[in-house]
């Protein structure tokens, strides 16, 4: 019994992803370049700037220096609503260590409205207005939700699609705080090695002259 349950439950939010997909796709636009497209593992995370709900902005590259969870939503995608919650959560546990998430909202909904919803949903991370340039840069984002997972150094480490456990995007966080804290740390690392041959070879120089 608990099984067939089981069962309806994966069917029906499949069948709404599936509508969701749909309704997302149905936009009518002109499409520019598109990036990221194929494997975008390691590849450079498109930088950006966008508007945010009190008509501030922000920029990707400001967060320079740590980990993002980047997520592409709309006020109309099931599926974006139970993740929504588990991203509030993480940014709270997870924020300490460098992680920082941001929504980006691809509705067609006035900000006001999208204010309401999230703030209905208990986001307490930002909440961008994306364009359809944003998501011809991140390889034209078709399908809701789209999560993009990238490294301190500005490298995307996963791209997820789609409506997933808890548990995956958690241990996608991590990965991701883990990836580019060892990135960050052989750069840091490297930078010393550098250094420290640069202030050999000086010395030698200098002992050379005398």
């Amino acid at each position: 019994m608990k099984r067939n349950a089981f069962v309806f439950v994966v069917l029906f939010v499949a069948i709404l992803a599936m509508l969701t997909a749909g309704k997302y796709l149905a936009r009518v636009r002109k499409h520019g370049p598109l990036k990221l497209v194929g494997n975008v593992q390691g590849a450079a995370a498109p930088d950006f700037t966008l508007p945010t709900l009190d008509g501030s902005k922000i920029t990707l590259s400001e967060f320079r220096g740590k980990a993002v969870l980047l997520n592409f939503w709309a006020t109309w995608c099931p599926p974006c609503k139970v993740e929504m919650p588990w991203f509030a959560d993480l940014q709270k546990e997870y924020g300490q260590d460098g992680l920082v998430v941001l929504g980006v909202a691809m509705d067609d909904s006035s900000p006001s409205t999208i204010a309401k919803f999230t703030h209905e949903m208990g986001v307490n991370y930002p909440v961008l207005l994306g364009t359809d340039k944003v998501s011809d840069d991140y390889g034209d984002v078709q399908y809701l939700p789209t999560t993009f997972y990238i490294g301190r150094d500005g490298t995307i480490v996963d791209k997820m699609t789609g409506l997933l456990d808890r548990k995956d995007i958690e241990e996608a966080v991590k990965k991701t705080l883990n990836t580019s804290s060892k990135a960050s740390g052989g750069l840091q690392r490297q930078a010393k090695s550098e250094g420290k041959a640069v202030a050999t070879r000086e010395l030698a120089v200098r002992d050379a002259n005398r």
